[in-house]
């Protein structure tokens, strides 16, 4: 069981780091993602959620902090989620589904981290 709970914070905790690297190293793209999503002084909020995305991710693969990280995943993912992934504000059906697939994995990744959060 220790290996499956090793496995799982690996592979949890490095996809939150991986989004992190990408919000640093592809900081233009999101930044003009962002701001295609209205969101108020978008190139500081990627950097800002590319924080939020390496303490969350490393807490979870260290297993350190874990209130504090889940907390940080948490917000991001919520407000993230809603901001950026509004499916339901959109006509275009490739364009719907692709936001639509976004939303319902970060629900799912949210979900995970309240299910970590109740047994604390």
């Amino acid at each position: 069981m220790m290996i499956l709970f090793l496995l799982g914070r690996v592979l949890l905790g490095g996809y939150f780091l991986m989004s992190a690297y990408n919000h640093f190293s592809k900081s233009e793209m999101l930044t003009n993602y962002a701001k295609s999503k209205n969101v108020p002084l978008a190139h500081l909020a990627v950097l800002l959620t590319g924080v939020m995305l390496l303490l969350g991710g490393f807490g979870i693969l260290l297993w350190v902090y874990l209130k504090v990280s889940i907390a940080l995943l948490a917000i991001f993912l919520t407000f993230v989620t809603i901001q950026m992934h509004a499916f339901w504000k959109i006509t275009d059906p490739a364009s719907k589904m692709s936001e639509q697939m976004s939303f319902t994995k970060n629900m799912a990744l949210l979900g995970a981290l309240l299910i970590i959060i109740a047994f604390l």
